[in-house]
């Protein structure tokens, strides 16, 4: 279908949820700006997500909506808003749906099964066999958008920022080397256990000069507070914090080592040198994403990649994982910053 520039005033893109999946989606935004230059963009995500998209310089708005709200009551907000097109970029059954009754003149979606109703315009049915952020681009591709970018997007206010460096300083952790500890994980079996990152901060302590802070949220004290009870004085928790303040401190760490989550996915964008410990999921499609990241992963488990909620064994993904790959590959990524800086 034919799309001319000057008839797109207004873009809706569809992500409800995932911290780190709205992170990798914002890898369209630049492109659309390009394409369509007379265009304002705004974005549907759910209420508990609207920080990952806040002080976006692309973006117009963002509109919110709770899990549980009547479907209805979302469609009309959308409907309200009179979108020329519309990128579902999640395609489920209830975005379709909203797709389908938004009134956008255009409405572009995946093409999975029982969804393409929703859509005038169909992009892949395939699921992704590459990174997720590119599976975002493959929606640009029926109306031939040149891709000029590839980046992911996250911003700081200067309050956030200022609130960090304040940390920063009454830690006296200016002058030192920090490596950000993230134990957070959306499900049980992304998560390393403690004993675990108890092994690997004392490893990182005896190979580099530098301090350890642990970075946490609210389903992380538990961890967190044995970790550091277990280290004694030699690490540092950093205090109670929201997404955004917790996000201004990791962008101050040189290093993070986190395991595939939302925090990860934004310390990429941040571009902080990143490190991801994988197991359940493939660090090739869903590993941070940017020139200084890696991943560690123990690729000849028999269950690696279970992509399991929970753990059918004793998470020896994370327990078997080599300590000498996560030292090397966490020094070349230390290298990387200093020369970045």
């Amino acid at each position: 279908m034919k799309i001319t520039a000057e008839e797109i005033k207004k873009i809706l893109i569809i992500k409800p949820r995932g911290i780190g999946d709205i992170v990798l989606s914002t890898i369209v935004l630049e492109n659309l700006l390009n394409h369509f230059p007379n265009t304002k963009i705004d974005y549907l995500v759910e209420e508990f997500a609207k920080d990952v998209l806040k002080h976006n310089p692309y973006l117009n708005e963002v509109i919110t909506f709770s899990k549980s709200e009547f479907i209805l009551k979302t469609i009309l907000k959308v409907r309200k808003k009179k979108y020329d097109l519309i990128f579902d970029l999640w395609s489920n059954p209830k975005t379709a749906q909203i797709t389908f009754f938004s009134g956008a003149k255009y409405r572009v979606g995946y093409n999975y099964k029982g969804r393409s109703y929703a859509y005038n315009i169909l992009g892949t049915s395939e699921r992704g066999n590459y990174h997720s952020a590119f599976h975002n681009l493959e929606l640009l591709k029926p109306l031939d958008i040149k891709i000029i970018s590839k980046k992911i997007h996250f911003y700081l206010s200067e309050e956030e920022k200022l609130f960090a460096n304040d940390f920063i300083k009454k830690n006296s952790l200016s002058n030192q080397r920090v490596v950000g500890i993230i134990p957070s994980g959306g499900w049980d079996s992304k998560r390393c256990p403690p004993d675990k990152w108890i092994e690997i901060i004392k490893s990182l302590l005896e190979k580099f000069t530098c301090k350890i802070l642990l970075l946490w949220g609210p389903d992380d004290k538990t961890e967190v507070d044995y970790i550091k009870t277990k280290m004694n004085e030699d690490i540092l928790l950093a205090p109670k914090t929201n997404l955004r303040e917790l996000a201004a401190i990791m962008e101050k760490c040189d290093l993070i080592i986190a395991n595939d989550s939302g925090p990860m996915h934004i310390a990429a964008a941040l571009q902080v040198p990143t490190l991801g410990l994988f197991g359940p999921t493939d660090p090739e499609k869903h590993g941070p994403f940017s020139e200084f990241s890696d991943y560690a992963i123990k690729k000849d488990l028999h269950c690696i990649i279970c992509n399991k909620l929970e753990c059918p064994y004793n998470k020896e993904c994370f327990y078997e994982m080599s300590i000498d790959e996560i030292l090397i590959k966490s020094e070349k990524l230390l290298e990387k910053n200093a020369q970045k800086n």
